[in-house]
């Protein structure tokens, strides 16, 4: 079966059946991948906006009369914002449609970016940098809506590379907007030379998704999915997992050129040098942790994954301790790889913990897929609101060791703990013999099932 073309003004597609293999290989791979680019494009732009402030706060001196604790609190409430919104954006696709909203979502990147570039000068209040925090979090929805998206183009068997990319080549817009910051302060430019370089990308990110994405009618508005996915468990303990590996990657993102500059003296120019590339590798290897975790599921993958992450964690804490900046920046930009890989092998578990669900209920064929993809792009967006709510806890941790001890170290043995604790539940839900299997009879009672370490 082929999909009938998009008509010019809706640009609706009818008909969408990617685990059909006909119908992929004949049109449905070409239709996804065009799809993948405009989708990927737009949440590059939204990243970049929402983590703008991780570079922003790097150009307010002391002019600006902000302490530490003030800037630790401002990338806080940004982060906060941009988790929140994620549950109505991942809504809004089915609502409106994907390519739709994705032209709505890129344009509301307007508002904070011209709101930022109107306030960002000295003498402007904490309490308007706070508010102006608070609209720039609408970038961090973008990711949301594109990933419940592109979820429902792609067949479960390349769910974990196509989610892995076009999440890795959003997470590029973090590093992206650093580099930015990099050659800007370099060049001895100020802060809304950055956002005067934003302004017109977004507007061609909101043109090419009008003129190139596509709509699919068979994505509906779906209360009953939601509220189904709220009550799986496993839509809240793959949240948890997903706060320590998104939740790590983006609370790092606007943490580290601040830990830099606070605890071991870098001046701005100096963290701009380095803040870059951890994000950048954590967003490259995205797609890898997807292509791994398809291959040799997204469990094992994560479990492992999970003990560099602590064992980095742990180098990091001694690294702090001693005072060596070569080996802390070393360390953490390790950590960054290792969230990003995370990131693609917990992305790749979801679509699949679903279908073995649906299963275990007895169901089997299309009826098994349709109830997986259901509750996946459902369970998405709940489980990327709570991981990057993980991203408000690394700056508020922060904050916190500050204050308290004048150093990071405190937040690091707490992030060390955790990390602990999501090796334990990976292990002891997906991994643990009979109980990880999730198989449960069909009618007849006889036919085996999909077990959770598959996915």
């Amino acid at each position: 079966m082929a999909a009938p073309a998009p008509t010019s003004r809706s640009r609706w597609i009818q008909e969408w059946d990617p685990e059909d293999e006909a119908f992929w290989n004949a049109t449905g791979e070409k239709v996804a991948r065009r799809n993948l680019v405009f989708s990927v494009l737009s949440e590059h732009i939204g990243f970049s906006i929402w983590t703008m402030w991780s570079v922003l706060v790097l150009f307010m001196g002391p002019e600006y009369g902000l302490t530490p604790a003030d800037k630790f609190l401002l990338t806080s409430v940004v982060t906060l914002v941009g988790a929140v919104v994620r549950v109505p954006y991942t809504f809004a696709v089915a609502l409106f449609g994907g390519r739709n909203w994705t032209v709505v979502s890129a344009s509301l990147l307007l508002v904070p970016t011209v709101a930022a570039f109107a306030v960002m000068e000295p003498g402007t209040s904490f309490g308007t940098f706070l508010l102006v925090g608070l609209l720039a979090g609408i970038g961090g929805g973008n990711f949301a809506s594109s990933m419940t998206n592109i979820n429902a183009f792609f067949p479960l068997r390349r769910k974990g590379w196509a989610l892995g990319l076009n999440a890795g080549g959003g997470n590029i817009g973090v590093p992206a907007v650093q580099l930015a910051a990099l050659a800007i302060i370099g060049a001895g430019g100020g802060p809304r030379v950055l956002l005067g370089i934003y302004i017109p990308l977004i507007v061609v990110a909101a043109v090419l998704a009008a003129l190139f994405m596509d709509n699919l009618a068979t994505v509906r508005n779906d209360t009953g999915a939601a509220a189904d996915a709220a009550k799986d468990p496993h839509t809240w303990i793959m949240s948890f997992l997903y706060v320590g590996t998104f939740g790590s990657f983006i609370g790092y993102a606007f943490a580290f050129g601040q830990v830099l500059q606070v605890q071991f003296g870098r001046t701005p120019l100096e963290a701009a040098y380095l803040t870059f590339i951890g994000p950048l590798l954590g967003s490259l290897v995205r797609p890898v942790g997807g292509r791994l975790a398809d291959r040799y599921g997204g469990a094992r993958i994560t479990l492992w994954n999970y003990v560099g992450m602590a064992a980095a964690t742990a180098l990091l804490v001694v690294a702090g301790v001693g005072g060596s900046l070569p080996v802390f920046v070393t360390v953490f930009v390790v950590l960054f790889a290792l969230s990003g890989l995370g990131n693609g092998s917990t992305y790749k578990m979801i679509p699949g913990i679903f279908q073995a669900r649906a299963l275990a209920e007895g169901l089997t064929g299309e009826q098994a897929v349709a109830r997986g993809r259901r509750l996946s792009g459902a369970a998405m967006g709940l489980i990327g609101a709570v991981g990057a709510l993980g991203g408000v806890g690394i700056n508020l941790a922060f904050r916190q060791s500050f204050l308290t001890s004048g150093s990071g170290t405190g937040a690091f043995v707490a992030f060390l703990v955790f990390y602990g604790l999501c090796f334990a539940v990976t292990w002891a839900v997906y991994l643990r013999g009979p109980a990880a299997q999730g198989r449960a009879a069909t009618a007849t009672g006889t036919e085996p099932q999909l077990s959770y370490a598959e996915v």
